[in-house]
């Protein structure tokens, strides 16, 4: 199957795929390489057909996907990476698609940030029935991440409902709590959440910080846009590549997400869930990414008498362990903390008890979520003294 790979309307580069697999198989002809995805490199005229397949195919659902396998059985197709091209590629995090050779289809007409799409593929990942003839043009065909999660036309807005896991199911309630948080500390770059309950189940539903303009462009992205010398961290990597490609912003954010994550207990802020915004007309940057999928977060696979704050967990992206990675917060003298002496007050408004999450388990957060609040004001007093 030959394509272009286009950039909303602008072509890029054409290209063979394997209709199987959806693979590239060969890069057939160069149009406007500018507008490749960034952080393809190009050589000798020609972009890396490694590198563009692993974009490509990184577009599809992961394998790690609660639920996947039966979803696929249900859809009538082996592998996720067979749903790329029966949406043409088409997602609600940036305007790349696949136009078919010689097709007649146009961005306007088929991109989902302007045009219905289908639910059924959405149904499906949560576990409803399949229906007939089933229509598998859908965002949701291009969606990350490992929780249970679909896209819906929401009052005419493009909303991502993202689901728990077990034995908790606290992954929504954490990001409700999160956009309080942000709220608390005063952030303008955030996606604001909100959960609700059906049938006794908690969800949360956000709506799309894209535009038909925009794109989002990962910190995986960015990294691979200039080749990494072992002279300097992961953290100096990133923000040389964020200099490197005029990126505004970027350090004040950092310090920011380092700050926010670290009161979230943030066990899974990736390279794949922040990066930069940029304009797909012009190619400029408009700047860091609004903080969004921060549900990985308080505890939330841990027993309730195994939370305890002081505990050396897991952290992301830079160091694996966090007392290392707050050493790279530049400035704490702009954290509220009155703000947040009220955080005890939210997680018991928005934690209320349910048939998951109990009483026991609500006041061990609430003392959780204080104790790291304490343990920021030390942080700040060591870094004054300094």
């Amino acid at each position: 199957m030959r394509c272009i790979l286009m950039n909303k309307n602008m072509p890029v580069v054409e290209l063979e795929l394997d209709d199987d697999t959806a693979t590239i198989l060969k890069i057939r002809k160069n149009y406007e390489l500018d507008f490749l995805p960034v952080g393809i490199d190009v050589r000798t005229g020609a972009p890396n057909r490694k590198e563009l397949n692993e974009w490509w195919l990184g577009r599809s659902i992961p394998a790690s996907r609660l639920g996947l396998r039966t979803a696929l059985e249900q859809l009538g197709v082996q592998y996720p990476e067979q749903l790329l091209l029966r949406c043409y590629g088409l997602s609600l995090s940036d305007q790349y698609w696949m136009n078919p050779v010689d097709s007649e289809l146009k961005w306007k007409n088929i991109n989902f940030f302007e045009n219905d799409f289908s639910d059924d593929v959405g149904n499906i990942l949560f576990g409803q029935p399949a229906e007939r003839n089933i229509d598998l043009m859908s965002p949701c065909n291009t969606s990350d991440g490992w929780l249970k999660k679909r896209w819906k036309i929401i009052d005419s807005k493009r909303c991502l409902v993202k689901a728990g896991s077990n034995p908790y199911m606290q992954e929504p309630l954490n990001e409700a709590f999160g956009t309080r948080l942000h709220e608390r500390l005063g952030c303008k770059n955030y996606v604001l959440y909100k959960a609700f309950f059906e049938d006794g189940v908690p969800y949360s539903v956000c709506e799309n910080f894209i535009s038909t303009n925009t794109e989002l462009v990962n910190a995986v992205s960015i990294n691979r846009s200039i080749k990494r010398s072992s002279q300097f961290s992961s953290y100096e990597h990133f923000l040389n590549a964020c200099g490197r490609l005029g990126i505004p912003g970027m350090k004040e954010f950092l310090d920011y997400i380092l700050v926010f994550d670290y009161l979230m207990a943030n066990t899974d802020r990736h390279f794949g869930n922040f990066g930069a915004v940029r304009n797909v007309e012009t190619l400029e940057w408009i700047g860091p990414a609004p903080v969004f999928d921060s549900g990985t977060s308080l505890w939330h696979d841990k027993l309730t008498r195994v939370i305890n704050a002081s505990e050396e967990i897991e952290s992301k992206p830079f160091y694996p362990n966090v007392s290392r990675q707050m050493k790279l917060v530049s400035d704490f003298s702009w954290i509220p903390f009155e703000e947040l002496s009220h955080l005890k007050d939210d997680i018991r408004e928005i934690f209320v008890p349910t048939e998951y999450i109990d009483e026991e388990r609500i006041e061990a957060l609430m003392n959780a979520v204080t104790a790291r609040v304490e343990d920021l004001k030390e942080m700040e007093m060591r870094q004054k003294k300094q």
